[in-house]
């Protein structure tokens, strides 16, 4: 059984920490080297193995998910299986990265419920007091139990200690695949015969240690991985640049740039879709009804949808080189999304936002910057929309469409997704800001600012009577640094 690595020493932390101030450690992926040269005997073999794996990386991939305590990859064994010591560690290592996406989403959205559940009960007394229940339409947010992980792909994420990738010498095959499987002490050997863009992929590269094969449509997949050093060429006075992920836009620049946009074609494409996808689930519900075995009802999934995703990830990738080939002298700086607690009051809209792939933007960003290297950092995004820069002004009715921003107390208007990113670029350093645990200590830090705004401005204020009009206020950005203190 593989042991817990012993903790890095201080001489070691100071090395790492120095190194990360000069560079950028990225890993790249050798992705969709097809394992066809082997004979039907050998992917037997693995097809036995993975028969065994998945199941019970399914059971501890349930037990960590309903455990109190956070997924520990170095756990001991539980339940007993034919896998050798070593196959039975990596299942627990694979299991525990699951468990601990999972357990982190599903936290993140319940923390984003309590808030709602409270702005929701701050909304309803505000119109209590003011006698206005009779128009106040707002839903009580409610919750759902996600369900727990189901591992239907096979897949196995291998170390050293169980799948070892050889150097072919004296064949045809570029390498060969050792693999442990159930009968112990008679490991597999795989050939691997990679295609040319993966020789030039490869070339001059160290491979890393860990490897993934999985299975899909009766055909086994190898993914290969090396790590890559990006010198950091960002300077330190470089300028902020804040981005904005929307759906209407996928990214919005404070520099007055959008880039991609799911309207249009993706829309029309979308809509076509979702409509099939309902008359598939109302056909099948109907079968089900009639007593038709679970294994000859239709699938509601289908070709196209898929290829609409696969779509939409190509528009998010040219958006984001498209934004960082335009600002490759900049800082980016974007907001830390959590697209698993958006919710919309609309069905459709909410089918919108889970086709439009919001959460592959800021993966992509990270990547990207890192990749070209520029210096890319995560804001909190919390109000962002509604936080008026100038009297830093919390509410809803700041944004009475999804194109305008017009801040109810000082007048100030602009561009909804052009405000959102200045925002967003101005919460760079702001160290308070930061420190704020949840969005109800966000809000109450902005309405702090907002009365020492009001109090600083009273005057003006008085003298200006309402309604505040624009022209009486000096431009945004002399407000905008008031937020870094």
């Amino acid at each position: 059984m593989s042991k817990k690595p012993q903790k890095a020493s201080l001489d070691e932390k100071k090395k790492r920490k120095r190194k990360k101030k000069t560079k950028q450690t990225i890993t790249r992926a050798v992705t969709h080297i097809r394992l066809i040269e082997a004979n039907p005997g050998k992917l037997e073999a693995l097809d036995q193995l993975v028969a065994v794996y998945l199941p019970l990386c399914q059971q501890y991939t349930t037990l960590f998910c309903e455990a109190e305590t956070s997924p520990d990859k170095y756990q001991e064994t539980v339940f007993k299986t034919d896998l050798s010591d070593r196959l039975h560690r990596v299942t627990i290592q694979q299991a525990a990265g699951i468990a601990k996406s999972f357990r982190t989403n599903r936290a993140n959205a319940y923390q984003a419920y309590l808030e709602d559940v409270a702005d929701y009960a701050q909304a309803k007394a505000k119109a209590q007091a003011e006698g206005r229940m009779s128009a106040f339409k707002r839903r009580e947010p409610t919750w759902t139990e996600w369900d727990l992980p189901v591992l239907r792909v096979p897949v196995i994420q291998a170390n050293v200690n169980v799948v070892v990738l050889e150097k072919s010498e004296d064949s045809t095959f570029d390498y060969w695949l050792r693999v442990s499987t159930l009968d112990v002490g008679n490991p597999l050997r795989v050939p691997v015969k990679l295609a040319s863009y993966h020789k030039r992929a490869l070339e001059g590269r160290t491979l890393n240690a860990s490897t993934t094969l999985h299975k899909r449509n009766g055909v086994w997949w190898l993914t290969l991985s090396f790590d890559e050093d990006v010198p950091l060429q960002t300077k330190p006075d470089a300028p902020t640049v804040g981005v904005d992920v929307g759906i209407a836009h996928f990214l919005t620049t404070s520099t007055n740039k959008a880039y991609g946009s799911f309207h249009g074609k993706m829309a029309r494409q979308h809509k076509h879709d979702r409509e099939k996808r309902r008359r598939k689930a109302k056909l099948r519900a109907c079968l089900e009804k009639k007593g038709v075995p679970k294994g000859k009802l239709p699938s509601t999934s289908s070709e196209t949808s898929q290829r609409l995703s696969r779509h939409v990830k190509q528009e998010i990738n040219r958006a984001v080189n498209a934004l960082v080939k335009d600002h490759r002298d900049a800082r980016l700086i974007y907001e830390d999304l959590n697209v698993a607690s958006m919710r919309f009051k609309a069905r459709v809209m909410n089918s919108y936002l889970y086709a439009s792939h919001l959460g592959h933007i800021p993966e992509q960003l990270a990547w990207a910057a890192a990749k070209q290297g520029m210096a890319a950092h995560t804001v909190r995004a919390a109000y962002s929309s509604q936080e008026c820069p100038r009297c830093h002004y919390v509410d809803r009715a700041n944004r009475p469409n999804q194109k305008t921003f017009k801040c109810l107390v000082c007048g100030y208007a602009d561009q909804a997704d052009r405000k959102a990113a200045q925002t967003l670029a101005g919460r760079w350093g702001d160290r308070k800001l930061a420190a704020c645990r949840s969005t109800s200590e966000v809000k109450a830090l902005l309405m702090t600012r907002h009365e020492a705004w009001k109090q600083q401005n009273q005057q003006r204020i008085q003298d200006a009577g309402p309604p505040v009009q624009l022209s009486f206020w000096d431009p945004p950005e002399m407000f905008l640094e008031s937020s870094h203190e």
